[in-house]
């Protein structure tokens, strides 16, 4: 007996609590990440029980009356236990779908999460897109590397690192934010996309602080200036470049192909994946030739990001699987 229902500020432990424990789920998936920008959305999210045990949970926000797998998440879906067999996900999701439809909500957009996050395999939603004639809206194209089998590195990025140590530059892993936000991300993404950061510095600053071990800043310095950085989000297998960004010397000094040089093979070799984030532009539609090469570069291979449409009227589909 599934039941559905939106999430409330008390149900705060509880959420938590499953996320540690789940299959699919990274820290990105707390309330302390989720809310952290909740002016900005609508919260929607779904707690789901069989009988009165919670057996999953839907983070998501809604907008003009379309609930979304949460917008302000990389990545999402529907969180489960490892226990959970397919037939239950089934269930649940088909509740989930029935739950929104009385709501009046006709349309679920849901990210998938990639498989590299999960503990064990998790394809549910893969297969049960296709079930509910979903429409894949989006997909984006990210470059990640299997660090236990990666690839060598090309020879632009061999001189790269070269050049980082011919240019005596230093790494430091730093508490603080401040310094690479001011004076390397924000002006560069002014200056060549006309943009600022998605969290901007005080949010950033939140977040590390509710994830400490999870939200690392590394610099790089030249005679003790700051000349590049990155921002990684570290999970359990993966370690996720949120940012990089070096100044306008950084392919005469060799700086981010030095950093990260050192941090594939050096501060996270023991993770399974190296994350170098999405490349593509205009909804998924349009690739960033010289950024994809550069993280190619270092063995980077793709991998993607979906995100689907799904008809909320569809949930009777899931009625005629088994057979």
């Amino acid at each position: 007996m599934i039941t559905i229902r939106k999430y409330e500020s008390k149900d705060e432990i509880l959420w938590d609590e499953f996320v540690v424990t789940a299959k699919n789920a990274t820290f990105l998936f707390h309330r302390g990440f989720i809310e952290y920008h909740k002016e900005r959305f609508v919260d929607y999210s779904l707690l789901c029980f069989n009988k009165e045990k919670l057996v999953a949970i839907l983070p998501a926000n809604i907008s003009e009356n379309i609930v979304y797998s949460h917008q302000g998440l990389t990545y999402g879906g529907l969180v489960i236990q490892s226990k959970t067999k397919f037939k239950e996900y089934v269930l649940i999701f088909q509740q989930v779908l029935n739950f929104l439809d009385k709501n009046k909500i006709h349309k679920l957009f849901i990210k998938d999460l990639p498989s590299m996050y999960s503990s064990i395999p998790s394809s549910e939603l893969e297969y049960v897109q296709f079930l509910l004639d979903a429409e894949n809206v989006k997909i984006d194209i990210s470059s990640t590397i299997k660090i236990h089998d990666k690839t060598a590195l090309s020879n632009n990025r061999k001189e790269g690192v070269r050049r980082g140590v011919k240019n005596k530059l230093k790494i430091v892993e730093v508490e603080e934010v401040d310094s690479f936000w001011n004076q390397i991300l924000v002006p560069n993404l002014l200056d060549k996309h006309k943009v600022k950061p998605v969290h901007s510095l005080e949010e950033i600053k939140i977040l590390k602080n509710n994830f400490p071990k999870n939200i690392r800043q590394f610099n790089v310095y030249s005679e003790d200036e700051i000349v590049a950085g990155t921002t990684i989000f570290e999970t359990d297998k993966v370690a996720h470049s949120q940012y990089i960004s070096g100044n306008s010397d950084k392919n005469k000094l060799g700086s981010l192909d030095f950093l990260h040089h050192y941090l594939i093979s050096e501060v996270f070799k023991n993770k399974s994946f190296f994350d170098f984030g999405i490349s593509t532009e205009n909804q998924g539609r349009l690739v960033n030739k010289g950024l994809i090469s550069w993280k190619e570069g270092f063995g980077a291979r793709a991998i993607t990001y979906k995100t689907y449409s799904i008809e909320t009227k569809n949930y009777q589909k899931l009625s005629k699987v088994f057979i």
